[in-house]
């Protein structure tokens, strides 16, 4: 645990004491975990690499934005350098969309401190983030979930977490954000760990990734 910032998730068996705690309190839950099986950890490094990859997966399928991350890593984009010095001709031939090219280029040129908001508070890694045009909330916490380890951070406005809750919880529709915001306040001090297990309920109803 960090200070400030409240349980780290570091390793599978922090997944595992997430996912036992969710089945213990929440019926549906212990059904999803039935259901997947282990959950995946899947931690990622930090900085401008991984936010870069988050705005490439923005609004696009998980095949899409796999095969798009990995032209940007062939031509060197992952690094913000590169980015800076690239034109936007060459930053559109590796699939990134006009916007994508602006929000590429203004994560390089942010002066964003990385290390800091390794022990920043869920909300200030947040609002920091979400100064640099092109990240939004869903980005933010995508980044805080897998980048950072933070065990009690959730992001409802995702598609995929959307519609493993209307699945899982028999809803009629699929939840707002809102809702499911309001849902996921049920999953905390493991909403990290709720949107894992939902993310693999997801794979295993759907039979595709909901997340990459």
């Amino acid at each position: 645990m960090s200070a400030g910032v409240g349980r780290i998730i570091e390793t599978p068996a922090c997944v595992a004491e997430g996912a036992d705690w969710l089945a213990a309190n929440c019926p549906r839950m212990a059904h999803a975990l039935d259901a997947c099986g282990e959950v995946p950890l899947r931690r990622r490094g930090d900085g401008f690499e991984a936010l870069l990859s988050a705005i490439v997966s923005q609004q696009v399928s998980v095949a899409s934005a796999a095969a798009i991350w990995a032209r940007v890593e062939a031509a060197g984009f992952a690094d913000p350098a590169q980015v800076r010095a690239a034109s936007e001709e060459e930053l559109r031939a590796v699939g990134l969309s006009r916007p994508k090219v602006r929000y590429a280029r203004a994560l390089a040129e942010a002066e964003i401190d990385y290390a800091a908001l390794r022990d920043a508070p869920d909300e200030e890694v947040v609002a920091v983030l979400t100064e640099v045009p092109g990240i939004g909330r869903w980005t933010a916490e995508v980044y805080a979930i897998f980048s950072l380890g933070r065990a009690d951070v959730f992001a409802p406005n995702d598609l995929a977490l959307q519609e493993a809750a209307r699945m899982l919880y028999h809803l009629p529709e699929r939840p707002s954000e809102k809702a499911l915001r309001a849902q996921a306040e049920a999953w905390s001090p493991w909403r990290a760990v709720a949107a894992r297990l939902l993310w693999a309920y997801f794979r295993v109803a759907k039979q595709r990734e909901g997340i990459r």
